[in-house]
């Protein structure tokens, strides 16, 4: 064969060999790859102190790492795409070659007692959408190579133990729709850049130590929903720039020190609004009235600021509400005038919570509150200025299980209709000015907590059928004219474990033995009586008993 001949055989085959070579580099890359996935997974489960329900137990050669529990592969390629382990009580670090997963779309490691610092190697992960560590004892802080995770959509670190700030680079994840890092130690303020995720949705970076402002940024985030700051060290005037996200429903900026109104325009600004709590906060000025106008309104708090004047005439219209929290404010101007807004409150069907406490409402106890929706399960209106009887209507309320109005200036009997709430667990009366005796019919309210009738002026003897109520916890009667001896069936109550008070009354009669039933009391508080005979031996029988006044 001659020289060209030669060369164009040599070319053919060249020509063939370049053909097969990609063939069999694919295939020892795919086998590189399964072995990389494979050892990563192996060092992952080494990683793992404690695994009681053994979840892992089966992460052997006996089967393919893509049939393990928790694991799912892609279908084009045995590549793993998701590690899913929640709510397994594992216990240990992450190892680092997690890392190595580059095909990882989905980690779900929520609900176990993972420790350690979260791994920078998760960062390698460019894949990766979905991130869900929360409610393990991470600590350390959040690794900043996490923000080259550029396709992560929901990010939960919540309920760890992390600390130091919110990585200011959070707004290079512009694919984002939640982030949770809510109840750890992060400190710093919330990062400007975050303005960048217009696809966020939900924000939560509640119960942490945060301070500072709310970034005027925040206007960036327009397909915004649930924003919780709440229980943080956040101060400042709230921008306007929040209450101009329409697509808001759910605002939680409780326990902070924010400041400044309430904008006149809120409900108008905000129609989507389902929750909103600002309780414990410095807000002041008036109740917005444009709030009625946000018609799927459930959660309403406010409570705990230093709100002013009248409470809005129109709820008649939030027909979905709830709760309502007006408690701790200076609502109310001492007037009987100040409860005209229960006559539209009366639309509202599905309230179950009303809280009006230490304001400055007055007037007489309004009948009109028994016109109130039937499944209203809590009633506060301590610390105000109410007089008069408590009104028979109350009875129509038959579903309450709160009822406290002490601190009032409340005279007349204590209804026997009080007996007919099957379902109340507390009723607090003290510090007004009731008399009479007490009715009977309490002895009917067997799920009661927490009785506290003290400081009135109330006469005659304990009920003895007061011996029925086997669920007491605290049981006050003390600062009254009640006279006569302890029931015995008092003595029997043994699920008293916080508070038994009968002080500053005029009973009479011997201790009995049976003191020593009330093994589980906290506090016995007899004192300043007409008591006599000896202190029976068995009061060392109240193994919980702390303090003791006779």
């Amino acid at each position: 064969m001659n020289l060209q001949g030669n060369l164009c055989l040599a070319a053919i085959f060249l020509l063939l060999f370049s053909f097969k070579l990609p063939l069999f580099s694919i295939s020892a890359i795919h086998a590189l790859s399964t072995r990389t996935d494979r050892f990563a997974l192996l060092h992952f489960k080494q990683s793992i102190t404690s695994d009681p329900f053994g979840i892992m137990s089966s992460w052997n050669d006996s089967v393919s790492f893509c049939n393990w529990p928790g694991i799912t592969c892609g279908r084009r390629h045995p590549r793993v795409t998701s590690l899913d382990l929640e709510g397994h009580n594992l216990k240990g670090p992450i190892s680092p070659h997690i890392g190595n997963l580059t095909f990882l779309r989905y980690i779900n490691l929520q609900n176990n007692s993972f420790s350690g610092e979260i791994p920078q190697q998760l960062g390698y992960l460019f894949r990766l959408q979905h991130l869900y560590l929360s409610n393990n004892t991470f600590g350390g802080r959040i690794p900043v190579s996490l923000m080259n995770c550029s396709k992560v959509k929901n990010f939960w670190l919540g309920g760890n133990k992390l600390n130091g700030d919110i990585p200011k680079e959070i707004g290079t994840l512009t694919k984002l729709e939640t982030f949770r890092v809510d109840a750890n130690n992060l400190m710093g303020g919330i990062p400007t850049s975050l303005g960048n995720l217009s696809s966020l949705w939900g924000f939560s970076v509640a119960y942490n130590r945060l301070s500072g402002n709310i970034p005027n940024e925040i206007r960036g985030l327009s397909s915004l929903e649930n924003f919780f700051v709440g229980v943080n060290r956040l101060s400042g005037t709230i921008p306007s720039s929040l209450y101009n996200l329409s697509s808001l429903q759910r605002i939680v900026l409780t326990v902070n020190q924010f400041n400044g109104n309430l904008p006149a325009n809120l409900g108008f600004c905000l129609p989507n609004l389902k929750l909103l709590l600002v309780a414990e906060n410095e807000f002041s000025g008036t109740f917005p009235d444009s709030l009625s106008n946000v018609s799927g309104l459930q959660f309403l708090d406010l409570g705990s600021n230093n709100f002013v004047g009248p409470v809005p005439t129109n709820f008649g219209n939030l027909l979905e509400l709830r709760v309502l929290n007006l408690g701790q404010n200076n609502l109310g101007g001492n007037s009987s005038s100040d409860w005209g807004f229960l006559t539209s409150l009366a639309n509202c069907s599905k309230l179950e919570s009303l809280s009006l406490e230490l304001n400055n409402f007055g007037g007489a106890f309004p009948d009109s509150m028994g016109n109130l929706t039937s499944q209203l399960q809590n009633l506060c209106l301590g610390g105000n200025h109410i007089h008069g009887s408590i009104p028979s209507s109350l009875e129509n309320l038959i579903n309450l299980n709160i009822l406290t109005v002490e601190e009032n200036h409340l005279t007349g009997d204590i209804p026997e209709d009080l007996g007919k709430f099957g379902k109340m667990q507390i009723l607090a009366l003290r510090l007004n000015r009731l008399s009479g005796k007490i009715p009977s019919s309490l002895g009917n309210l067997t799920q009661l907590l927490n009785l506290d009738l003290s400081e009135n002026k109330l006469e005659g003897s304990i009920p003895r059928n007061i011996g029925n109520i086997k669920s007491l916890l605290w049981l006050n009667l003390s600062n009254n004219n009640l006279s006569g001896e302890v029931p015995l069936q008092v003595f029997f109550l043994t699920s008293l474990s916080i508070f038994l008070d009968f002080s500053n009354n005029f009973f009479v009669g011997r201790l009995p033995r049976e003191v020593g039933k009330l093994k589980n009391v906290n506090i016995l508080d007899l004192s300043s009586n007409n008591l006599s005979g000896e202190i029976p031996s068995t009061i060392g029988d109240c193994s919980s008993l702390e303090y003791l006044y006779l």
